[in-house]
């Protein structure tokens, strides 16, 4: 990273830093509960599981929860709780994608389907959904568990319906965003929401938070779609071009189909439909991909959400939590890495 591009990602990085310092206490204990939770007879479930979330990972959607309870004043316990299913469904959603796009990186390690073949990371990310809705029982909210619930049935709704979208580039961009929504901004938006319903706050609290994260995860997925093509790949934590390879339908793609010529529309028909790519179509499609600016239009968009997202926050007066969600925005619009 050239040194213009470390000085312009300071503030975004601070953002990061500034929200995981909030909640590092509450962060630590949900650390603390996965590392328990993972505990099981059969030795393959801990090292597995722990293989991916060892990796690293910013913590992103348990920190919305922790910082939604945060700023709902929560003064009670079952957040961490809470925090910790997120992230187990999170989980067991990585693991189940790795296995479906046959990925052989994340987090920059190879994927468990890499490591392990397909069977175990399929099995394993069931067993995480198992312990994600323990935790929700154990805590005994029948409200919160619907919430999570509902999030976990529209995340596989989404998933199925990228599969349905996959190599067909006559995806519309309002078939493709209501993908995103289900694949990727329901568990954001669940995370938020859990927050306001632990706290017992009023329902225009909770439509409110849902709406952040909903507008947070939808630019989140935008970003990721724009860095498949643009960011390297120690930055990017998995292969460069992997959705290109796998024919992935993304708003860059879409932007970019809508704009071009004929030739340009044979070669992602030959490309993404067909799947027939040889060395240089990579190369090919990035060119094409900035010849009309769709990294840039896919950015904007993202922010358009990202302000979204923000406006939504308004509700709630200014404090180190509502700050600390601001500043998430920041970090998912504008993250190099």
């Amino acid at each position: 990273m050239s040194v213009a591009a470390a000085q312009r990602d300071e503030p975004v990085r601070s953002a990061l830093e500034q929200a995981q310092a909030l909640v590092a206490e509450d962060m630590a204990r949900v650390n603390r509960l996965i590392l328990e939770k993972l505990q099981s007879e059969v030795a393959l479930i801990p090292e597995l599981a722990r293989h991916l979330i060892a990796a690293g990972g910013k913590r992103i959607r348990p920190m919305l929860a922790l910082l939604s309870a945060r700023l709902c004043g929560y003064p009670g316990e079952d957040h961490v709780a809470l925090a910790t299913a997120v992230e187990f469904i999170h989980t067991a959603t990585l693991l189940h994608d790795d296995v479906v796009d046959d990925s052989e990186l994340r987090r920059g390690r190879a994927s468990a389907n890499a490591l392990w073949g397909n069977k175990a990371p399929v099995l394993v990310g069931d067993f995480l959904f198992s312990r994600a809705f323990q935790l929700l029982v154990s805590v005994g909210h029948l409200e919160v568990l619907g919430i999570l619930a509902d999030a976990s049935a529209e995340i596989a709704e989404g998933e199925v319906q990228q599969l349905v979208t996959a190599n067909d580039t006559g995806t519309s961009e309002e078939a493709y965003l209501a993908m995103i929504t289900g694949k990727t901004a329901a568990l954001f938006r669940a995370a938020c929401e859990l927050g306001a319903a632990v706290a017992g706050r009023p329902r225009a609290e909770r439509l409110a938070l849902r709406a952040y994260g909903e507008a947070l995860g939808v630019a989140f997925q935008l970003i990721d779609d724009a860095l498949d093509y643009s960011a390297r790949e120690a930055e990017l934590g998995k292969a460069v071009g992997d959705d290109f390879r796998e024919g992935k339908i993304t708003l860059p793609i879409l932007v970019a189909f809508s704009k071009g010529d004929e030739r340009e529309r044979a070669f992602w028909r030959r490309t993404l439909e067909k799947v027939e790519q040889s060395e240089a179509d990579l190369v090919e499609a990035q060119r094409i991909l900035a010849r009309h600016r769709a990294i840039e239009a896919t950015i904007a968009r993202a922010e358009a959400y990202g302000r979204t997202a923000k406006e939504a926050l308004s509700i709630f007066p200014r404090s180190p939590a509502r700050d600390a969600l601001a500043g998430l925005v920041d970090f998912c619009v504008h993250r190099a890495y």
